[in-house]
């Protein structure tokens, strides 16, 4: 395992960003009227779980890290729910939507792993 230096180090941070960037990718064929709709909440749902990895990292204590990365777990939730959603109303299909869905799932139980280790680790 190599050494963490930064958040950018951490493979979970690398995961989410690749996610952001299907994200764009994918919202790109909406239809424009989603424009401040789907478009908008995804793009900004992916893009905060990338953030809040890296801003808690960057935080002094291991509470205030576990803080923010269990707000970048709620903005992986949302982002399934917008994806989950633009399928069902046939605004994406299931086969764009469904590897973005188990990338985040992975990504998903890694910050939970990640939670769990900090909290272990956690001075008393």
């Amino acid at each position: 395992m190599s050494e963490v230096r930064s958040y950018r180090d951490l493979k979970v941070w690398q995961r989410s960003m690749d996610i952001a960037v299907s994200i764009y990718g994918l919202t790109k064929s909406f239809p424009r009227d989603e424009q401040f709709g789907l478009v908008s909440q995804s793009r900004r749902a992916a893009v905060s779980v990338a953030a809040n990895i890296a801003e808690g990292y960057g935080r002094s204590t291991k509470a205030s890290y576990v803080h923010f990365l269990r707000i970048a777990q709620g903005s992986l939730k949302e982002l399934e729910t917008h994806l989950i959603l633009a399928s069902r109303v046939g605004i994406s299909s299931e086969v764009d939507v469904d590897p973005i869905l188990a990338d985040a799932d992975e990504v998903g139980r890694t910050l939970h792993a990640l939670i769990k280790r900090l909290e272990a680790h956690a001075a008393p």
